[in-house]
């Protein structure tokens, strides 16, 4: 009597398709996150940061999207210079602007729910935006206020303020493109 093995093979978190959406999409953070102008009343620059992750979250959503971020994050932290103003390491994620970039990690997971949750919906999308927006705002704003010696309202003041009509600007783009996009892939059976 003989035994026939049978091979099983483990189950991938991600598909090869996947992979490469978030391998593309990372790559567009680390393409325009370090495009950056600096402002004289901020420490915190002007940067593309927020409008790529705005896309890629719009297009990937949640799990593909956080994928993405991490990945994006990971890549600054051990030293390519993608983080805004094309800095990078250790000593930038946790300078006086790395709350910012560690807010992402709490904005991604909301914005990714709320798109997952009403993508094909505008409105809700967009407060949904809006609501992980605020929560980087905060994170950015305790850090800088720890790192710089200001009080709470005065890092508001400045890395929170200045920025809003912004980011209203970058997200409405972010959101107008990114559906397109999203559309199309899941046309293509890509997502």
């Amino acid at each position: 009597m003989s035994e026939s093995t049978v091979s099983v093979k483990p189950k991938s978190i991600f598909n090869v398709k996947q992979i490469a959406l978030v391998g593309l999409m990372a790559a567009i953070i680390c393409v325009l996150a370090p495009f950056a102008l600096p402002i004289p009343i901020s420490p915190v620059a002007i940067s593309l940061g927020t409008l790529s992750i705005y896309f890629v979250l719009t297009v990937l959503g949640l799990k593909l999207g956080t994928v993405s971020v991490i990945v994006y994050i990971l890549l600054g932290l051990v030293g390519l210079p993608v983080f805004a103003g094309f800095t990078s390491g250790p000593g930038k994620l946790f300078g006086p602007t790395g709350g910012y970039i560690i807010g992402y990690l709490f904005m991604v997971p909301i914005c990714g729910f709320f798109i997952d949750r009403w993508g094909d919906k505008f409105l809700p999308s967009f407060l949904g935006m809006v609501l992980g927006t605020a929560v980087l705002y905060l994170f950015g704003s305790l850090w800088l206020s720890y790192q710089a010696s200001y009080t709470l309202p005065q890092a508001f003041m400045a890395g929170v303020v200045p920025y809003i009509p912004g980011d209203l600007v970058k997200l409405i783009l972010a959101m107008v493109l990114g559906c397109q996009v999203r559309k199309r892939l899941k046309r293509a059976g890509l997502i």
